[in-house]
């Protein structure tokens, strides 16, 4: 068995009696790469050298029986995470030879906790889109049909786990942009609470809702990394103070309390997603768990609210990118960064605040209220991950608003702040998801809820054909 094809939960193991080292199991990774990459355009950068050289400073840790949860474990990170020594180029061309002079909060954290770095992943332009597709440096291919995204904006590292690249990857959520490609590429896209992560390092889109996310193969996994990355952070003021995350165990479903809103029933979703969407919630009734009718009215506002203070948030950050403070003044952005920029400048202009951004923050207000009143009633709120599974490439880049419905289910948990996960349901012929989302700072409960809900989904350790 190739080493690359493990867990975290199930290398751990293996790494901790000794029967396999850290060094064979990076190996086994850098070679999927070599591999698979022309194929997949999943990775934009590998540091080999480095993550030799940290493999086997693992080695000499776990020689002297430490212990840790990703001690020896390789990863992949988002290429909008700052990585010290390493580009960090947001997929742009204005940034296409920025080298991180130092790193991500989150990065450094998993590197004290000793997880091997290999390289940097593919996402769209500043992490704008839904499929990967604005990449300047080409997109990403979905490991289960190379004609298809991986979904988007974490694309590359939704591609890279579904094809066993790495044991675990980072990304980063603003509106869904881990979720929507774990759901597209069939692995696990956790969004924690906001604030629960340190957004220090990481290249700003939207700052009121970004928040680095976890690409896993299972929950556990994503349990795992989280209990490493999670904590106050003296560098980013929105971070909070919580109690200690751990890992938790599986949830028993019997009485658990399940919210389905009922906004949920005009959705447009493919007969494939809701198909599954339905069996599954069968299997939740049989498990014992009690599906309770919500109502989300604000859930048919939400995109629009989130469309106009993403790119007003994008139009400020990326003000910065001038030529002179930061970025090459002889590049430019892609299409669709400046479509977004342009839309947020006009949403802010005078005349304009009042009837746009000041309106759509009202529109959030009411997202919070109605989700806080939604869990006084139920423990986990139930949805689809996307409206269907992975679409062809070229079909929805002419067609901005049809590409923005792809986050139709995700950005309400990201405008209330809330933790959320898509696992698969099933990944035959093409992968499928489904989200919950719990209480903000939940995390404990809703993975604990995930891990019982894996146990209900069917083809979960099938793999690409690659």
């Amino acid at each position: 068995m190739k080493l690359n094809l493990l867990t975290i939960a199930e290398a751990r193991q293996r790494l901790d009696k000794g029967e396999i080292s850290s060094l064979e199991l990076t190996k086994d990774c850098l070679a999927a790469i070599k591999r698979l990459n022309k194929k997949l355009n999943a990775c934009l950068a590998i540091d080999e050298a480095g993550a030799l050289k940290a493999a086997k400073a693992a080695d000499a840790r776990l020689a002297k029986k430490e212990s840790g949860a990703l001690l020896g474990i390789p990863f992949l990170a988002k290429d909008n995470i700052m990585t010290k020594g390493l580009i960090t180029t947001a997929a742009s061309k204005m940034l296409g030879k920025y080298v991180a002079p130092y790193d991500a909060t989150v990065i450094a954290r998993l590197k004290k906790a000793g997880a091997v770095l290999l390289g940097k992943t593919n996402l769209d332009e500043f992490a704008h889109g839904a499929s990967t597709e604005y990449s300047a440096f080409g997109p990403t291919k979905n490991p289960w049909d190379l004609t298809r995204v991986p979904g988007g904006s974490s694309g590359g590292s939704a591609a890279a786990v579904a094809a066993d690249l790495c044991l675990f990857a980072l990304g980063t959520d603003t509106g869904g942009s881990v979720r929507h490609p774990s759901a597209l590429c069939g692995v696990v896209g956790l969004k924690p609470s906001y604030g629960l992560c340190s957004r220090f390092g990481l290249i700003a889109m939207t700052s009121s809702t970004d928040v680095p996310g976890i690409l896993a193969k299972s929950s556990e996994d994503s349990a795992l990394v989280l209990s490493e990355i999670e904590g106050h952070d003296e560098h980013d003021a929105t971070s909070v103070y919580s109690k200690k995350f751990k890992a938790p165990k599986t949830a028993n479903l019997k009485n658990l309390k399940i919210g389905l809103p009922k906004e949920l029933a005009s959705a447009k979703v493919s007969p494939a997603v809701r198909k599954e969407f339905e069996r599954f919630k069968a299997e939740l009734k049989k498990a014992g768990a009690k599906l309770i009718p919500l109502s989300l009215p604000s859930t048919d506002f939400a995109l629009a609210a989130y469309y106009v203070i993403t790119p007003s948030e994008i139009s400020s950050n990326l003000g910065r990118f001038d030529g002179l403070r930061f970025g090459n003044s002889r590049a430019y952005f892609g299409a669709e960064v400046r479509r977004r920029i342009m839309l947020g400048t006009y949403c802010l202009s005078a005349g304009y605040y009042d009837a746009y951004y000041l309106r759509a923050q009202k529109v959030r207000t009411k997202v919070i209220e109605e989700y806080a009143q939604a869990f006084k009633r139920c423990d986990i709120i139930l949805t689809p991950t996307t409206p269907a599974p992975a679409f062809k490439f070229g079909t929805n880049t002419k067609d901005p608003v049809k590409m923005y419905l792809e986050d139709y289910f995700l950005v309400p948990a990201s405008l209330a702040g809330l933790p959320a996960i898509s696992i698969p349901l099933s990944k035959k012929p093409l992968p499928i998801g489904v989200q919950l989302i719990a209480p903000a700072l939940n995390e404990e409960k809703l993975l604990s809820v995930a891990r019982a809900c894996e146990s209900l989904t069917i083809d979960r350790f099938s793999k690409a054909n690659l």
